[in-house]
């Protein structure tokens, strides 16, 4: 206030303001009244925006003036406050002087520190390069007058407001000190001015050399310079403080870039209780657009990770055309909203050593009580210098289109051969937890060494969900990866026909929607198949898939027995009609699926020579080697003249996966029927697969050999490792027997049904309940005895997966359905189109983020399992480029592994070790990434912490209110039972000097507080709950 009657008797021009405030409100409402409306409040003994308010109008006076008085006692230690008035669109000014004690003063320039957020500089740059000569020489005197006025001596700056409009300058304060922003100056003067400024106190004259500030006239400015100040605000939280520990920092050098930091550096705490500001960073060059680009660059070469900074939206600021123009005022970033608009960081690597280190503290639940591979060997990928991509089945598929390619197979001597390893094989064997780590790592290698292949079934089925759920894996970017890496083989997916990759009936529209987004990912060969043989259920998929211009393998699903008399139930007949049915739907192959491995070699020459003479488009046969003769069965099938196979590579074939891929290659070679696939590239690659197979010895089976007793109980071979995990997690393991022999009773008391996924599940479902709570088959069919059915028997009696042949045993079907009518018609025919729109909608809201069309399917799939995938996701980010067994089993002291985390960007990673707990229960782990020290931390799920923990609000509760920073309560308006209206302030929250109000969105009552007043809270902390 005395700076203004200072400024007012040297003719420098103030804006309209008042005395300082007093305390009766009255007199301050006159007060505002009198200058008039917008004003803006400020503090009397400090600036940085602390204490400053905007106050558009008289009913915000009251509120403003204290939350301004706060603020400023607690920044400065004095409340005093004053009204000015407000210039809508202003610049802000700043001359920089130097005076010493013999009366001597100078102006450095000045500087435009116009771009403000909440009253505070964050971008300055130096000259104003928008003011006129005129301009500059006047605003530059006015300071000098002001300065010789108060007898200044020493650094202090002038600050003064611009009318954008007229051009005419007010002053407004002078900080008597070096301000943050004193470095563009010190680079377009060559003047150290922390220096001048202490030889100037030391008594040394402007103009000496002892005093490095030459005279006025001597100082010239050369070129432009620009500050941006690094601070730990989030700007996707509204700037508000964060803090920490600095996992990782790395700042950028060169020509034109200079830094001044302090406490900037990795393992460096920031606390809630000071300034957010980790380092300035200041560019120069020789016009202002070269000053931005080298500022950018300096901007996006820096790594903070551990707290959020606003370095996102300076890069935006940055970039935006306006501001390199310095087309702005005061209001700028307040006026352009897309400056608030982020792409989202990566924070790759952060992510993923999130991630190693939790696995290396806590494990892998997943591995958890598991066998652990014994010093399993790294898989190598035979060498593939000289193999050329030789065309393929993909291209002759682009080339003849689907109806030719069928042709083309009919035409064929030899047996076409479908490799399984990718997707069936490990479904078998593994429980389906092979990594896309290890199946991409190896595409190349199948497109030079087995380029003919008809096709590498690499999708769907039970892929699909356990990629998500288990592996945190996206389905759709391995499918991606697989196509680019074999560009010359068909892929081939599972398609469960309306149940598409899930275990339940889908609206039409959402099976369209998947079949069109898994074509455009890369699918070549859709085969479609129904859990009961039902062709009715299959045309959908059928259709879907045909119109997308891909191969569609209508396939029939094999049970019984076509030997046995008393099979009577799926005799010859009833495959030669079913193979009718779909040739006449639009299927380009047809496909026989023995998923039991039942099909013996007699029945399989005898169904495929008949199959061949009733239909006119090849036929692809598959099976799985449970029985341990599989491999009888396709060369059957061959000398039956079946135009393709499935096979799976030699280290992942047998038990319950497919025949062994290298074994039937040798076993046509140099006969009509020839493969045409060379078998020691078939060997090469299948010892890939077996030092693969040692990473995930905790998903083997028990199974050592080939069981007869398949015939018994037929359980697919996806399932029958599966099924006695599951006996084994319920304590069954030794009763196996009992659970495959009552599967089969289970199977013969529904009617003797087709059994694949998912009606294979629910047959199992059934066994296992029988089993665990000691029913027998006469429990089940007595009418008066009471039972307890598994959801998925009544979905499946319902209707609800479909109608199987011959239908369901009526008594029992009336047992668990009781009066409810089953369905009789197809499910998709009842279900009302899905509004995927709508449902877009809900899946974003619940992952707080934008879905692509492909996450979209994969959430009308499987909407849980997709939302927990995506929470992870975004935990740990993309983990598909981890080490398998780094994935399951962690890092070991001193071990060193390289991610990449694109093509020229590999990370060296080792690992250091970690410390003993801390009191919150966590522990930090220590890393070296290229060489550089990193450290996170990471909680110790073993460890016990005693220390009582804040409840976090709950997002979807609205009843709930949290913390929207970290930070001190300094003071809380309410009680429990107080009604409030919307728009009232419940509480205030300070962090950094900074106070925030938490208002009512509501009006409401309030039901209990969580909080105290001088508590220390986090963000997102439960503070009250209202109703």
């Amino acid at each position: 206030v005395q700076a203004r009657r200072l400024a007012q008797e040297n003719q420098v021009p103030v804006m309209p303001a008042t005395e300082p405030l007093p305390g009766d409100s009255a007199a301050v409402r006159a007060m505002a009244d009198a200058i008039g409306y917008p004003l803006m409040l400020k503090a009397s003994w400090g600036g940085g925006g602390r204490g400053m308010r905007v106050i558009e109008d008289g009913s915000e006076l009251d509120a403003m003036v204290e939350v301004g008085r706060r603020e400023a006692q607690t920044a400065f230690g004095n409340d005093e406050v004053y009204l000015e008035k407000l210039v809508r669109r202003a610049r802000h000014i700043e001359v920089q002087v130097l005076g010493d004690q013999q009366g001597n003063l100078v102006h450095l320039y000045e500087r435009d520190c116009t771009v403000q957020r909440r009253n505070q500089k964050v971008v300055e740059r130096a000259p104003a390069f928008f003011l006129t000569d005129q301009q500059r020489e006047s605003v530059c005197a006015s300071a000098l007058r002001l300065c010789k006025g108060a007898g200044y001596y020493n650094a202090g700056t002038v600050e003064f407001l611009q009318d954008a409009d007229s051009g005419n300058f007010f002053f407004i304060e002078v900080n008597p000190r070096i301000q943050v922003e004193h470095t563009v100056t010190e680079e377009i003067t060559g003047i150290d001015i922390v220096k001048a400024q202490i030889r100037i106190a030391q008594g040394c004259s402007i103009g000496s050399e002892s005093s490095g500030v030459p005279a006025q006239d001597e100082i010239v400015m050369r070129g432009h310079a620009m500050q941006c100040r690094i601070t730990t605000e989030d700007p996707e939280n509204n700037f508000i403080p964060d803090y920490g520990e600095v996992d990782t920092y790395r700042s950028p050098s060169g020509f034109g870039i200079r830094l001044d930091a302090g406490t900037a550096y990795t393992g460096a705490r920031v606390t809630r209780h000071y300034d957010s500001l980790l380092v300035k960073v200041t560019g120069r060059g020789n016009t202002p657009e070269e000053v931005v680009q080298r500022m950018l660059r300096a901007l996006r070469e820096f790594r903070v990770r551990g707290v959020n900074t606003n370095m996102p939206f300076l890069i935006g600021l940055l970039s935006n055309d306006d501001f390199c123009r310095a087309n702005y005022t005061t209001r700028f970033i307040d006026d352009t909203p897309d400056l608030m608009t982020f792409p989202r960081r990566r924070d790759r690597v952060t992510r993923l050593l999130r991630f190693i280190g939790d696995v290396t503290i806590n494990g892998n639940p997943e591995v958890a009580g598991r066998r652990i591979p014994q010093s399993p060997r790294e898989p190598r990928v035979p060498p593939l210098a000289k193999l050329p991509v030789l065309p393929g089945s993909r291209e002759r598929l682009d080339e003849l289109g689907a109806e030719g390619f069928a042709h083309w197979m009919l035409q064929q001597p030899q047996v076409l051969v479908t490799d399984t390893t990718f997707r069936d094989a490990h479904q078998s064997l593994l429980a389906t937890r092979v990594r896309s780590y290890d199946l991409i790592a190896v595409a190349d290698a199948y497109a030079r060494m087995l380029p003919q292949l008809l096709s590498v079934e690499c999708w769907g089925g039970a892929t699909f969900d356990v990629a998500m759920r288990f592996l945190n894996e996206c389905p759709w970017q391995r499918l991606e990866a697989l196509r680019e890496g074999m560009p010359n083989i068909l892929t081939q997916m599972l398609l469960r026909a309306s149940n598409a990759v899930g275990y339940t009936n889908y609206p039409d529209n959402v099976v369209r929607y998947f079949v069109d987004q898994a074509a455009t990912a890369g699918v070549d060969i859709f085969r479609v198949f129904d859990s009961l043989n039902w062709i009715e259920n299959m045309r959908v998929a059928i259709d879907a898939a045909g119109e997308t211009g891909k191969l569609v393998e209508g396939a029939i699903c094999f049970t019984g027995n076509l030997s046995d008399p008393q099979c009577s139930k799926y005799n010859l007949d009833y495959y030669l009609d079913l193979a009718r049915q779909l040739e006449a739907a639009g299927s380009h192959i047809l496909g026989l699926k023995d998923m039991g491995g039942l099909c013996r070699p007699q029945a399989a020459r005898e169904l495929l020579s008949a199959l061949k003479d009733e239909v006119s488009i090849p036929i692809h046969f598959h099976t799985h080697d449970t029985s341990g003769i599989a491999a009888a069965s396709v060369l059957a099938a061959v000398e039956a003249g079946v135009d393709a196979v499935d096979c799976a590579m030699d280290a992942m074939s047998g038990l319950t996966s497919q025949p062994n891929l290298g074994s039937i290659v040798e076993a046509l070679r140099h006969g009509p029927r020839d493969t045409g696939l060379d078998a020691d590239h078939v060997r090469e690659l299948s010892r890939y697969w077996e030092a693969v197979r040692e990473h995930y010895a905790a998903f083997e089976g028990e199974e050592r050999s080939g069981a007869s007793e398949v015939y018994v109980h037929g359980m697919p071979g996806g399932q029958y490792t599966n099924l006695r995990e599951q006996a084994r997690s319920l304590g069954l393991a030794d009763r196996w027997p009992e659970v495959a022999d009552t599967y089969a009773e289970v199977n013969d008391l529904f009617g003797d049904i087709i059994k694949v996924t998912p009606t294979s599940k629910v047959v199992g479902d059934m066994a296992l309940m029988m089993v665990t709570n000691g029913l027998t088959r006469a429990d089940i069919e007595n009418p008066e005895h009471p039972v307890t059915f598994p959801e998925s028997v009544v979905s499946l009696f319902r209707g609800d997966i479909g109608q199987p042949y011959g239908g369901f045993p009526e008594t029992l079907q009336k047992k668990i359905l009781g009066d409810e009518p089953p369905l009789t018609e197809r499910p998709g025919q009842v279900l009302p189109p899905a509004d995927l729109d709508a449902l877009r909608d809900e899946a974003e809201h619940e992952i707080e983020g934008k879905l692509s069309d492909q996450e979209l399917a994969s959430y009308l799939m499987y909407p849980k399992v997709f939302s927990d995938y995506a929470k992870v996701r975004r935990q740990y980010g993309d983990m598909t480029m981890v080490p398998t067994r780094v994935f399951f089993y962690g890092m070991a002291s001193g071990e060193e592994i390289s991610i990449e985390l694109a093509p020229g960007n590999t990370q060296i990673i080792r690992f250091l070790g970690f410390s003993e707990h801390h009191d919150d229960g966590l522990r930090t782990v220590f890393f070296e990434v290229n060489g550089q020290p990193r450290q996170i931390r990471v909680m110790d799920r073993t460890h016990e912490v005693s220390r009582p923990v804040q409840p976090k609000v709950d997002a979807s509760d609205p009843a709930q209110v949290g913390a929207p920073m970290p930070g001190l309560v300094v003071q809380i308006n309410v009680g429990s039972g107080d009604s409030v209206q919307a728009g009232d302030v419940l509480l205030i929250v300070e962090a950094m000097k900074m106070q925030t109000s938490v208002r009512a969105e509501r009006d409401c009552t309030i039901d209990a507080i969580s909080v105290t007043a001088g508590q220390q809270v986090d963000v997102k902390d439960l503070l009250l709950t209202v109703k």
